[in-house]
């Protein structure tokens, strides 16, 4: 057991330590690929773009990431399905529409500067994301059966993500605006964006520690869970409210990202087996090492030109799973 916290806490300090290197790296990393960021101490303009553009991007990056780690094991532990992802409860689905409807309502794009129009944005892919999930709950009658709920996340995502299209097709203008959304970015977080993904981030995570006994209990089976005194239905709740929450947070402030939330807890369980109470912060901390890492190349790779980060998570977290799938077919073929 000793071993195995030393091992976990060497992650955690290593997945702690490359994401501050990748930090000072994405500071870098401006519109023409690598610069030097000491220069900007001589150039009160340059010292601005790092301050108020790289600077909070890069960790917005790493913050919206860490909210995804955090919910993928959170809901991997929940649905008791290493294959779950942060938007099973239909909150993808959920943010769209409220985002679709936002840009109908306000005529404008994501790409506005004006405050108003981004916090409209931003709230409305949030309450967009938590109705999603309340509809999932309503349609599941609770949560007390696992699979009921997982069924319901899956009806409610394509009925939202249908009525999204209705809206998109009804009103052609919002198109480009929606396809920016759902390939995700992190070019428009800034400093008011960290400020709130910080705060969640910090009460999901102590949430999630706090209830990572139930997620030990869930993983040896339900009436195991119940044999232990857990009170299951309860904390089962807590825990979708934590999921929905982190998932709202990233997503309404960086659009649609994949792979990352299915990703990290993978990661982090082939390096070390823990428990939950381990697992979640690990986890955390991988999530947001990787859309940090994917940022910084969606910069970097075709500069002057930028890709959409959440393709570019779908790519590599895409073959990651494919590798993984032919490796454990590999070993049921040598077994």
């Amino acid at each position: 057991m000793k071993s195995e916290q030393r091992r976990a806490f060497a992650l955690g300090f290593a997945l702690l330590a490359i994401g501050a290197a990748v930090l000072v790296l994405g500071l870098g990393v401006g519109s023409t690929g690598f610069e030097s960021i000491f220069a900007a101490w001589n150039d009160p303009v340059a010292m601005q773009i790092v301050r108020d553009i790289r600077m909070p991007r890069t960790l917005g990056a790493w913050l919206a990431g860490a909210l995804l780690g955090l919910a993928g094991a959170v809901a991997q532990g929940l649905f008791r399905n290493p294959l779950a992802d942060p938007y099973l409860l239909g909150s993808a689905s959920g943010a769209s529409l409220g985002v679709a409807a936002a840009l109908w309502a306000f005529g404008a794009s994501p790409a506005s500067t004006q405050w108003a129009v981004r916090l409209g944005m931003t709230g409305a892919a949030f309450v967009g994301a938590v109705v999603a999930v309340m509809l999932t709950l309503l349609l599941a009658r609770g949560v007390q059966q696992t699979l009921r709920l997982l069924l319901a996340g899956v009806i409610v995502g394509v009925v939202l993500g249908a009525v999204k299209d209705l809206i998109a097709i009804a009103s052609t203008d919002i198109l480009q605006a929606m396809q920016a959304f759902m390939l995700g970015s992190t070019g428009l977080v800034g400093w008011s964006a960290c400020a709130v993904m910080s705060l969640l981030a910090l009460v999901c995570v102590l949430l999630g520690w706090a209830l990572a006994p139930v997620l030990d209990g869930l993983a040896l089976g339900e009436s195991t869970a119940s044999s232990l005194g857990l009170p299951l239905g309860a904390m089962r709740a807590a825990l979708v409210a934590v999921l929905a929450l982190a998932t709202g947070a990233a997503v309404a402030q960086t659009g649609l990202i994949a792979f990352v939330g299915l990703a990290a807890p993978h990661l982090v369980r082939s390096a070390v087996k823990t428990t939950h109470a381990r697992l979640i912060p690990l986890s955390s901390a991988m999530g947001g090492l990787l859309l940090m890492s994917a940022d910084l190349l969606a910069r970097w790779l075709i500069a002057p030109q930028e890709l959409p980060v959440g393709v570019l998570t779908a790519v590599l977290g895409g073959s990651y799973l494919l590798w993984l799938m032919h490796r454990r077919a590999a070993k049921g073929g040598a077994r």
